[in-house]
């Protein structure tokens, strides 16, 4: 009396190997037919001894080692991705501060600008350490009073310290931030694709999207501070002492950690190894 083997496949569904063919090919080539049959059904895809790996459709997996290598680079990225939103979104791009007695010998007024608005802060002579000639830093106590440009809806110039605002520079810097985030979402997009689906092309792309990004990012700054430069030469009645703030700290490392993140995604990318094509390996029998 034969038993039946019963398998379930990888939706859940009951299989009975061999149930057509089971009783004559243990008879035409007894029990190791059987496991011969039994072997070529699960050997297409192995469940067992380890984790499954799926397949693309070039028929090339994404080994594990492969797998963590993509990870660490789309962290690398990340960070940058974080450090841009922190710089765009802030407002200490650049600090003015005229003389601490430029208006009299209790306050000073100091400015931050940024992409989006300009804040301006009035301080105590008092507070600021007595070996600094300008007015600042920003951080220190004081009332602050803050306006978002108007260079997006009426085209409007910002004055401060009698001086005026370049729109164009301003705007343009403006749009390579955002159009430098709009490349980091698209290759966020292409890592995700290509954990999800295991395939290693959409690396290229997303290679190609965190560079740019973090070339526009960098550009970006050197933008901007062209259009401070701009807006200091616009008037010389108020002499303004000027220095860029923490957020473009930011976005300078943001820039150059996407930079090599997209390296990294690209080595990631070919076929062979660089360092395995300069070093080959050497079997001991060689």
């Amino acid at each position: 009396m034969w038993s039946t083997f019963i398998v379930s496949d990888e939706e859940g569904r009951m299989v009975a190997p061999g149930a057509a063919g089971t009783a004559g090919g243990l008879a035409g080539g007894g029990p190791a037919s059987g496991a011969g049959g039994l072997t070529s059904l699960m050997g297409g895809r192995s469940t067992f001894g380890g984790k499954r790996r799926r397949t693309t459709s070039m028929g090339h997996g994404m080994s594990e080692a492969q797998e963590g290598k993509i990870k660490l680079a789309f962290f690398v990225a990340i960070v940058g991705v974080v450090l841009t939103v922190l710089g765009v979104g802030t407002e200490f791009w650049v600090e003015l501060a005229p003389s601490k007695s430029f208006y009299n010998n209790q306050s000073c007024l100091t400015a931050h600008l940024g992409l989006w608005k300009g804040c301006t802060k009035t301080l105590w002579v008092a507070d600021i350490d007595p070996e600094r000639e300008s007015c600042g830093p920003a951080e220190l106590p004081g009332e602050s009073n803050c306006t978002y440009f108007k260079f997006f809806t009426t085209g409007e110039n910002a004055v401060m310290f009698q001086k005026t605002t370049q729109r164009n520079l301003n705007v343009a810097a403006a749009m390579l931030s955002l159009f430098s985030l709009f490349l980091m979402v698209m290759g966020t997009i292409c890592i995700g694709m290509a954990l999800s689906k295991e395939i290693l092309f959409f690396l290229k792309p997303a290679s190609i999207c965190f560079i740019l990004s973090g070339v526009l990012v960098l550009l970006a700054i050197v933008v901007f501070h062209q259009s401070i430069l701009a807006f200091l030469a616009s008037d010389h009645t108020v002499p303004l002492h000027h220095e860029l703030s923490w957020s473009v700290s930011c976005i300078g490392c943001a820039g150059a950690i996407l930079i090599v993140g997209g390296v990294f995604f690209l080595l990631l990318a070919l076929p062979c190894s660089p360092w395995q094509r300069c070093f080959p390996h050497k079997d001991s029998g060689s």
